[in-house]
């Protein structure tokens, strides 16, 4: 460790800056990689496309000491804050994120966790530590399709709509790299590339599976959300664990050379997922030994082998493939220049008094700022599911003449459970359960658990929870899956709530008069028919995974003392009501599945939430007509006609009227979320973009034709069975002329 720290220190003395070139500040990026590149062994280069991490043997990058060039780690998580790296702010989880509909919000939240990532880095390098967890480059944001229900990772997701997915991703991306025109204050890997989306561990494991994807569903729906990264200026892609139509995706021309740098003219780097490399040999035996492995991904456009921690990782193998005429070697340096480009831009090679970001320090770490923001990203990501449709506040917590209220259930206060994976690791003092912030209100407070064994619930005690009831004038049931049923490497069997939670929800129902509020705690749906069904159930709310401010923003949610807190989160995926309705995980098309192409009732449409105001649309102003290659400026106006102070979420959808391609029945293309006070309105414009008007064509690409486009304007989706409480406008708007797009 101290032979890395005196390198780094070597590196920013004046000697080592005047020493070679690439440490020459007025030359050209490309000018100073070439150079630094040129001076490298082979040997050398291997070592650092070898040594992405994980651990001890996989990395991190060595140092390359005749030149001054310290360590560094490739291997860093920051989807929602800094993970495993100490105390950080921890924000909820992403598929709450997507729920909020905010571009703000994601960008805000991007941007809190790079400042975070950045402090701790500085700090870590100093101190001449390079472990995991340590670096700047990201491997986030999760632009996967939410593509089945019971998928194990859903929760790192967007949702399952590549619009909506895309459009996040591309202010994740801006948020965490930054502004500056220099440098970045950390980079973007957009994950996992491509067509992963389970399963995890049901029927198979997800280290050989095969997806089999038709060209269509591929560019319609798992391709969109990448490229918007790349749009975005992300530097890394990770490639995934999976083949794709038999050939794995860390080794797939298709997609990393034909795709991703010919038609995207992407210039950054891409990162195998941990151990995908060497599982293209034991798990899906496309290749028989190292060497060959080496080879093949590097030809195909991997730069950099994160590996399962082995001894010798399998790119430790490049200099042999090279030898022997498997590899040339040209290319070999080529792949190392994005990931030294990189380093450049993130500001390891220049004078720390250039670079803006090398004086952030610890003390952002959980500032008051960042404690703010994670509780309204908690309060926007809640998404109100049922409430009754006589709606006033005394229907809420302080509208009943109450003194006891009985919390109950395995997530009332589960400090664990609440974050869901991929979190922070955070100071207890700044996180708050349901149940720790309800108690913090003016009542007497029953807790019950209810289930001995947490959220599996296979143990429960239906004694503790009547004991709770006793002399309660309220309830609040907290259920759910948690990362322990849901998660990495863990798929559900099924839609159900787990162990015995529904009976424990029954129970309190019919063990009770008093009004009873449902809280869920899931990434997926969950089946919850009948709390939906019951009478007696008067609120339930979708609360995702909020992390560290959960009992914050739930209580506020409860009370609603301002609009900040009147729930206004849009379901980022169809809520299926019955498992039969899902199609086996194994199955790629995307026939049947997400609202897209689902013609079922759903028991919560893509896009539903409720709000305890309602609001009016009005005052449709778009083009009747455009040539293709335009956009169409959509204008409304949004009326709040309720009591209560709150934000609406536009939805923006499209079909296509005069296509004979087979296209999604119904595509959202544009939203926005705004707040509005009682009794006010405010006018909104969006435009739907020509890329949202194209289809696509087998062997040319996409099109934008002649014809008609129907398109929607309100507070969800056209034509749902299960409706919220505002009104849908919609027009019609004539393409006129015809225009190819490159591919996308």
């Amino acid at each position: 460790m101290l032979n890395a720290l005196c390198i780094f220190l070597f590196a920013l003395s004046p000697l080592a800056s005047s020493d070679f070139p690439f440490r020459n500040v007025s030359l050209s990026w490309s000018e100073r990689v070439d150079d630094l590149v040129g001076r490298l062994t082979l040997d050398q280069i291997v070592q650092q496309l070898a040594r992405g991490g994980a651990g001890l043997n996989g990395g991190p990058a060595p140092a390359i000491e005749n030149l001054g060039i310290g360590p560094y780690q490739w291997n860093t998580e920051c989807l929602r804050g800094d993970v495993e790296a100490g105390n950080a702010t921890s924000f909820p989880q992403a598929i709450g994120l997507a729920a909020a509909f905010s571009k703000d919000l994601i960008f805000n939240v991007s941007k809190a966790a790079a400042t975070e990532v950045r402090a701790k880095h500085n700090d870590f390098v100093k101190r001449g530590i390079f472990t995991d967890h340590t670096g700047l480059s990201c491997f986030s944001p999760v632009v996967n399709i939410m593509r089945h229900p019971l998928w194990g990772r859903n929760q790192e997701t967007y949702g399952e709509d590549p619009y909506l997915s895309g459009t996040y991703a591309n202010y994740f991306v801006q948020g965490l790299q930054g502004d500056h025109d220099r440098y970045i204050q950390a980079n973007a890997g957009c994950k996992h590339f491509d067509a992963h989306g389970g399963p995890e561990d049901i029927p198979e494991s997800r280290m050989g599976f095969d997806a089999k994807v038709s060209m269509r569903d591929l560019r319609l729906t798992f391709l969109p959300a990448f490229q918007k990264c790349v749009q975005a200026g992300a530097y890394s892609l990770m490639c995934s664990y999976n083949s794709i139509n038999g050939v794995p995706a860390c080794s797939n021309e298709l997609l990393m050379m034909d795709i991703l740098r010919g038609e995207w003219n992407f210039t950054g780097y891409v990162v195998s997922d941990e151990g995908a490399i060497e599982n293209q040999i034991s798990f899906h035996h496309y290749y028989n030994n190292s060497e060959d492995a080496a080879a093949g991904s590097v030809t195909a456009g991997c730069n950099l082998e994160l590996s399962g921690n082995l001894t010798e990782p399998v790119f430790m193998k490049i200099g042999d493939a090279v030898k022997s005429g498997k590899l040339e070697e040209s290319v070999v340096r080529n792949r190392v220049k994005p990931l030294f480009y990189t380093r450049m831009r993130l500001g390891e090679f220049d004078p720390p008094e250039m670079n803006p970001y090398s004086s952030v320090n610890l003390s952002i770490i959980q500032s008051e700022e960042h404690r703010n923001l994670s509780l309204t990203a908690a309060a926007k990501s809640l998404v109100l599911l049922k409430r009754p449709s006589k709606f006033s506040k005394r229907h809420l917590i302080g509208g009943f003449p109450s003194e006891r209220m009985a919390v109950i259930g395995p997530m009332a206060n589960n400090t664990d459970q609440i974050f869901g994976d991929y979190s922070p690791t955070t100071d207890p003092r700044f996180v708050k359960t349901p149940l720790k912030g309800l108690t913090e209100l003016n009542f007497s407070m029953n807790y019950a658990a209810g289930c001995v064994d947490g959220t599996r619930c296979l143990n429960y005690s239906q004694d503790d929870v009547k004991t709770a009831l006793v002399g309660a004038d309220l309830v609040v049931v907290c259920l759910g899956t948690g990362k322990d049923l849901e998660s990495e490497n863990v798929d559900r069997k099924d839609m159900m709530l787990p162990g015995k939670q529904l009976q424990l929800l029954q129970d309190v129902v019919s063990m009770t008069n008093k009004a009873v509020y449902l809280l869920v705690f899931s990434a997926g749906p969950v089946n919850i028919t009948w709390a939906q069904e019951s009478e007696r159930v008067l609120i339930i709310l979708q609360c995702f995974y909020p992390a560290q401010s959960a009992g914050d923003a739930i209580t506020q949610a409860l009370i609603m003392r301002d609009g900040r807190f009147n729930p206004a989160g849009r379901l980022p995926y169809t809520w299926y009501r019955y498992t039969e309705q899902i199609p086996e995980m194994t199955d790629y098309s995307m026939a049947r599945k997400t609202y897209r192409y689902f013609t079922g009732v759903p028991l919560y449409p893509f896009g539903y939430g409720l709000s305890y105001s309602t609001f009016v649309f009005s005052k449709l102003y778009f083009l009747p007509k455009v040539n293709a290659g335009d956009p169409n400026v959509v204008q409304v106006r949004v009326f709040n006609e309720g009591p209560f102070d709150g934000d609406e979420v536009l939805q923006v959808y499209i079909k296509w009227m005069s296509t004979k391609e087979r296209m999604p029945r119904v595509q959202l293309v544009a939203f926005e979320r705004v707040f509005i006070r009682s009794q006010q309105y405010v006018d909104i414009s969006t435009a739907i973009t020509p890329q949202s008007m194209a289809i696509w064509k087998d062997g040319i690409g996409f099109v934008i034709e002649p014809g008609f486009i129907q398109f929607y304007a309100g507070g969800q989706q056209p034509d749902q069975k299960v409706t919220v409480p505002s009104n849908i406008l919609q027009g019609q708007f004539e393409i006129v002329g015809k225009q190819i797009l490159s591919p996308h």
